[in-house]
């Protein structure tokens, strides 16, 4: 089994919606902080700036499970579930209150800023990567 990254995402009083809970639309700003988390902190210190200069991404998708109130933080596991040429797709799993309240799914794709097009992984990309792949 890969193993998976994890990182804790505060809630701010502005994410939440008329109900009292974390708007659908803020979960991505969740999802963002986690990610950015990872790769901001774990990638680059293990040499991997490059995957973090230019990285868009190319599709998300959500299922929601249960509300996310205000208060403690929400605990965010990081997974890698494919390494393509290209791209890469992480899964998360958002915990509050120790219960799944979010899965999503990302597709992640570098860019080459000088021609603005995506650009291939590296191998030591790719081998960061497999560490989070479920196996």
């Amino acid at each position: 089994m890969g193993k998976r990254y994890e990182t804790d995402v505060r809630v701010r009083f502005s994410d939440l919606d008329a109900l009292g809970h974390v708007n659908n639309a803020r979960v991505l700003t969740l999802l963002e902080e986690a990610r950015v988390d990872w790769l901001w902190a774990d990638a680059v210190q293990n040499g991997l700036e490059g995957l973090v200069n230019a990285i868009v991404v190319a599709r998300q998708e959500i299922d929601y499970l249960r509300p996310i109130l205000f208060g403690n933080p929400v605990q965010v596991d990081i997974g890698v579930t494919r390494i393509g040429g290209a791209s890469f797709t992480v899964d998360y799993e958002l915990h509050t209150e120790g219960e799944l309240a979010v899965r999503a799914v990302s597709v992640l794709v570098p860019i080459n800023l000088e021609v603005g097009r995506p650009r291939r992984l590296t191998d030591v990309e790719r081998a960061y990567l497999a560490q989070f792949v479920a196996g």
